[in-house]
């Protein structure tokens, strides 16, 4: 299976996909620790593609987004963004709405907590 085919799939197979640089459990980058962070907090359920393990994953996600960074945030399969736009949803509240109208469970107080924190 090629790269391509590998995302492709990977993202059909989960309501939620972080491609990021390390794992939820062990970011190895700011920017994948900051969405991978928010995402847990949350307690959003999510695939995490570490990048790291495959170079071919790793230039292949950016291929197939068109987006030239990692992390990488997928809905429902489509891309949502990177750590500054998730930041953004996050502080906005459109990141509960988007989880809310894809029927992907989180928690709301958290996320609310979050925004009290960064307001």
């Amino acid at each position: 299976m090629s790269a391509q085919d590998t995302i492709k799939q990977t993202v059909a197979d989960n309501d939620v996909v972080l491609f990021m640089k390390g794992t939820k459990s062990m970011p190895q980058c700011g920017f994948s620790s900051r969405v991978a962070g928010v995402l847990n907090f949350m307690g959003v359920e999510f695939a995490d593609v570490n990048v790291l393990a495959d170079d071919e994953i790793r230039q292949g996600i950016k291929d197939y987004s068109d987006w030239p960074t990692i992390p990488q945030l997928y809905v429902k399969g489509e891309f949502v963004g990177g750590c500054d736009i998730i930041t953004e949803m996050t502080l906005s509240g459109e990141l509960d709405e988007l989880l809310e109208k894809s029927g992907v469970g989180f928690d709301k107080d958290a996320a609310d907590k979050i925004r009290e924190a960064n307001g």
